[in-house]
């Protein structure tokens, strides 16, 4: 997985893209936050791949969520607290809501 204004999350085999994050989540402990959401999928025998496309997605989307809350001030905890609407209605993401730049 390669993380920045696009995610790249790949296996050698297929490729994905993520849109979701934002610069306030440059602080520490955001890929900390990521990798516990990963590892919570796999645990739950998801498939390493699809567990990291949706961690990113539910990592980036929550950290939508709270910039969109509070602004770029967060901090990696702010993040967990979004997690479970996340994984609840993945379509209340605000970018999956309304078209990116409007």
């Amino acid at each position: 997985m390669v993380k920045g204004k696009v995610d790249i999350i790949s296996n050698a085999e297929k490729v994905k893209l993520n849109f979701t994050g934002n610069a306030g989540m440059t602080v520490g402990g955001t890929g900390d936050v990521l990798s516990g959401i990963i590892a919570g999928l796999m645990a739950q025998h998801d498939d390493p791949f699809e567990a990291a496309v949706a961690g990113a997605f539910v990592n980036g989307a929550a950290g939508d969520f709270v910039a969109e809350e509070i602004g770029f001030h967060m901090v990696a905890t702010d993040i967990i607290d979004w997690i479970p609407q996340l994984l609840d209605d993945p379509m209340s993401h605000l970018k999956v809501r309304k078209p990116i730049g409007k």
